[in-house]
C-alpha cells in the first residue's frame, strides 16, 4: 500500500497506561487499517495543507463519510443510505471498491482548488493506484462496484451544490458585512471600534492561517456567518430560531440567547469574562514557580455547570476549573501517577495543541484523529454502544465516521449560525477597547469610565508615578502614566528566534495586549460567540461515549506526548517533557475549552453555552446515525434492526416506554409512547 506523506503525519504508539499520539515525518509500510480508514487519513492530510476552514472541513468530513457509508450500505440488507439508497447483492471486495470510488470522487472535487492541491490530489491518486483500482473509470451506469461508488459520490456532490453552503461560489458570504472598522493589532489600542458588542475584523500586512497558508494584504472575511442555513444531518427545524438582518434569515439551532453586553444586559459578566482572559494570560510563563499535577489524579472529572454557576466554574485567578480529578483510575482501579509540571508549560501546550488540532486538521478533524486513536487501541472492543456483535474494522469505521461526520457538520451549522447572528467580538477587541476607556472600579477618578476595565491589584493596574518610578514594577512603562497595565504574556516583540526564545510574562501596556497566538494569526476570522472548540469538543465527547459504550478512554487514559523544547511553535518550549492526559472523553473536551481562554481567544461567556449546545448535538447525531444503521428510515418500527418488525421490537418498545430512546422513538417525537406502539402494531411482520 502506498502511503500518503504529509508535512507531518500522526501515528499511534503505546505508552504505559494508555495510547499516545506522536508525530513522525512519514508512516512506513502498509497500514493495517480498513480501506475507509485509509481514505479518512488522506482526507485529514488534505485538510492539513488546505486553508484552516473548520465549517467547510466539517462538511467535507461529513460528505466523505456519507459517500463511504452510502457505498457500504448498498451491499447491506438492513442499513439505509442517505443520498443513494439502492440495494445490490454483496460479494468479495465489492464494498471496499465502491467505497473507494465514492471517497475518491468527492475528495478530488472538494480539494481541486486547495492551496495544497498538488500534494493532496497526488495522494488521492496514489491511494487508488495502491488499492489496485482504475481511477480513470468514471462510468455511473451499471452494477459494477466502481460505478456504484461513482453514483454515490455524484449524489453527495449534487446534494452539496444545493445545501445552502454556496460551494459553487467558493463559499463566499452573500449578505453579512461587519459593523466595525478593522482593528490594527500592530498599533496600540482600539480607537476605531464603534460597537464594542459586535465582531471586529483585524487588518494585518499579511495573515497566515493555522494551516500555514499566507493571505497577503489584510485579513480573511468572516468565515461562514450564514452557515446556519446549510442542510444539516440531524438538526431539526423545530430546534431553530430564525432571525432576520439585512434581508437574510439567520437560522440559530439550539439558540443559547444573546451574549453579555457592555453597557447593557450582562455588563458585569462581559467585564468579568474578558478580564479573566487577561488574568489567564499571566499564567503563560514556565519560570514563575507555579507547579501543577496535570495527571487525572488532580485534573478532570468536572461536571458542567448550569448558567447560574458559570462564574464559579472557573478558578478565575489561578486557572482551570472545579474538576477534582480522580482518586483512582475508573477503569483499572489503580491510582494515576502524578505528573508535576510548570503551569506555564501546561497552559501554553493546551493553547497550541487544541488551537487547530495537533497537525492543523481543524477542530472537527482533530476529533476524527482522536476517534481513530481510540479505534486503534488494543483495549477497544468494536461494539457499537458497547453492546451487540463485534464489528469488523470496515463496518466499525464507516459507522463511526458517519456519526462523527454528522455531529461535526451539525456543530458547524449550529455554532456558526450562532456566530453569524450574535456577531460577538473577540478578547483582543474587548480588552483593548475597555482599557482605552479607562477603569470602572473607582468612580470619581479622572480615568473612570463605565465601560472601562476593572482594576485587580497585581494583575490589572493603573500606571502611576509611584508604580513607574525607578525599580518599581511599571518602571519600563513610565511614558504611559495614567494608562492601564496588565500582567500578561509579553508578546512577539520579545521573541527573535522561536527555537530558543520565550516571551515570558510581565507588565505590559494594556493597549498592546496580544493573545497567545502567532503574530500572523492573532485571532480566528469569525465571531467568538459561541466557541467552536467548545461546541465541537463537547459534541464529539458525548458521541464517543455513545459509540463506545463508555465515557472513558480505553484503559481510563488517553495521552499526547509533548517533548521538551520541541512542541511549541512560536516560542521555545515546553521547558520539560509534558504528556497531556485524559480519563474521560469529556475531560479532553473540557481541556480544549479551557485552552481557548489561556490562548486569549474566548471568555467563559463563549465557552460554556457552546458546551451546552454540544451536549445536545452529539447525542442527536448518534440517534440519527443509529436510524441509518438499523434501516429505520425504510422501516421505522424495526427497532432492533433485524429487518422485520416482530416480538423483539415490541419488547424493546415496552422496555423503553416513556423514555427518549432514539431507536424506540419510532415517530421521532422525543418520547417512546402510544404512537410508536401503534406504528409497531401496524407494520407487524413487514418492512414497508
Amino acid at each position: 500500500m502506498a502511503q500518503f506523506i504529509a508535512r507531518r503525519t500522526l501515528r499511534l504508539t503505546l505508552l504505559a497506561g494508555g495510547v499516545a499520539l506522536v508525530t513522525s515525518s512519514a508512516v512506513a509500510g502498509p497500514p493495517p487499517q480498513s480501506v475507509a480508514r485509509q481514505w479518512n487519513e488522506v482526507l485529514l492530510g488534505a485538510i492539513r495543507v488546505d486553508y484552516a476552514r473548520p465549517t467547510i472541513h466539517a462538511r467535507n468530513l461529513y460528505h466523505v463519510s456519507v459517500a463511504m457509508w452510502d457505498a457500504w450500505a448498498v451491499y447491506d440488507d438492513v442499513a439505509d443510505g442517505i443520498f443513494n439508497t439502492e440495494k445490490l447483492p454483496d460479494g468479495p471486495g465489492k464494498r471496499e471498491e465502491a467505497l473507494s470510488f465514492a471517497a475518491y470522487r468527492v475528495l478530488k472535487a472538494r480539494f481541486v482548488n486547495s492551496p495544497g492541491a498538488a500534494e493532496s490530489l497526488l495522494a488521492f491518486d496514489n491511494l487508488m493506484d495502491a488499492l489496485g483500482y482504475n481511477k480513470d473509470f468514471e462510468e455511473t451506469f451499471g452494477n459494477l462496484p466502481a460505478a456504484v461508488g461513482n453514483r454515490c459520490a455524484a449524489s453527495v456532490l449534487a446534494a452539496g451544490l444545493a445545501d445552502g453552503s454556496n460551494e459553487i461560489n467558493e463559499y463566499v458570504n452573500q449578505y453579512y458585512s461587519p459593523v466595525n472598522e478593522p482593528l490594527l493589532p500592530d498599533f496600540p489600542g482600539n480607537p476605531d471600534i464603534t460597537d464594542p458588542n459586535r465582531w471586529q475584523p483585524l487588518a494585518l500586512e499579511w495573515f497566515k492561517d493555522q494551516g500555514g497558508n499566507v493571505i497577503v494584504g489584510g485579513y480573511p472575511e468572516f468565515l461562514s456567518p450564514e452557515w446556519g442555513i446549510v442542510t444539516p444531518f440531524s438538526l431539526k427545524p423545530a430546534d431553530a430560531t430564525i432571525y432576520q438582518r439585512d434581508n437574510f434569515d439567520y437560522w440559530v439551532y439550539h439558540d443559547p440567547g444573546p451574549p453579555p453586553q457592555i453597557g447593557g444586559v450582562g455588563d458585569d459578566y462581559y467585564k468579568w469574562g474578558f478580564e479573566q482572559v487577561s488574568i489567564w494570560s499571566s499564567h503563560l510563563d514556565a519560570t514563575d514557580g507555579v507547579m501543577w499535577d496535570v495527571s487525572p489524579a488532580s485534573i478532570g472529572n468536572a461536571p458542567l455547570p448550569d448558567p447560574s454557576q458559570y462564574d464559579s466554574y472557573y478558578d478565575r485567578i489561578n486557572g482551570g476549573d472545579w474538576g477534582p480529578g480522580y482518586t483512582l483510575n475508573p477503569v483499572t482501579g489503580q491510582p494515576y501517577t502524578p505528573q508535576i509540571v510548570p503551569r506555564g508549560d501546561y497552559a501554553r501546550i493546551l493553547a497550541e495543541f487544541w488551537a487547530d488540532g495537533p497537525e492543523s486538521e481543524t477542530p472537527p478533524g482533530h476529533w476524527f484523529v482522536l476517534l481513530n486513536y481510540v479505534s486503534d487501541h488494543p483495549d477497544t472492543v468494536k461494539q457499537l454502544g458497547g453492546e451487540g456483535p463485534v464489528l469488523d474494522d470496515l463496518e466499525w469505521d464507516v459507522k463511526t465516521y458517519l456519526a462523527m461526520g454528522g455531529a461535526m457538520h451539525d456543530v458547524a451549522i449550529a455554532c456558526w449560525g450562532t456566530k453569524g447572528w450574535y456577531d460577538y467580538l473577540r478578547p483582543i477587541s474587548a480588552i483593548r477597547y475597555m482599557c482605552d476607556q479607562g477603569q470602572s472600579s473607582e468612580i470619581g477618578e479622572p480615568d473612570y469610565h463605565p465601560h472601562g476595565i476593572r482594576l485587580i491589584p497585581g494583575l490589572i493596574e493603573r500606571i502611576t508615578m509611584a508604580s513607574a518610578s525607578a525599580g518599581e514594577r511599571h518602571e519600563h512603562l513610565a511614558a504611559y502614566i495614567g494608562q492601564i497595565a496588565i500582567l500578561a504574556w509579553r508578546g512577539h516583540t520579545y521573541i527573535t528566534d522561536p527555537d530558543t526564545d520565550t516571551a515570558g510574562v510581565g507588565w505590559i501596556r494594556a493597549a498592546e495586549w496580544w493573545p497567545y497566538q502567532r503574530p500572523t494569526f492573532v485571532t480566528p476570522p469569525f465571531a467568538g460567540y459561541t466557541s467552536g472548540h467548545s461546541t465541537y469538543s463537547r459534541a464529539a465527547a458525548e458521541l464517543m461515549t455513545l459509540l463506545t459504550g463508555s465515557e472513558y478512554f480505553p484503559g481510563g487514559m488517553g495521552e499526547f506526548y509533548c517533548p521538551q523544547n520541541e512542541f511549541l511553535v512560536f516560542e521555545d518550549g515546553p521547558s520539560m517533557d509534558v504528556t497531556l492526559q485524559w480519563a474521560k472523553y469529556g475531560d479532553a473536551s473540557d481541556q480544549c475549552s479551557l485552552s481557548r481562554i489561556w490562548g486569549g481567544i474566548h471568555p467563559g461567556a463563549d465557552d460554556l453555552p457552546g458546551r451546552q449546545m454540544g451536549l445536545i448535538i452529539g447525542p442527536e447525531a448518534f440517534c440519527e446515525a443509529s436510524r441509518y444503521y438499523n434501516g429505520q428510515f425504510t422501516c421505522p418500527a424495526d427497532i432492533d434492526g433485524d429487518g422485520v418488525v416482530g416480538i423483539s421490537d415490541f419488547l424493546a418498545l415496552i422496555g423503553l416506554w416513556g423514555s427518549g430512546d432514539c431507536n424506540a422513538d419510532v415517530n421521532a417525537d422525543d418520547e417512546v409512547g402510544i404512537d410508536d406502539f401503534l406504528t409497531v402494531l401496524g407494520t407487524w411482520g413487514v418492512c414497508p
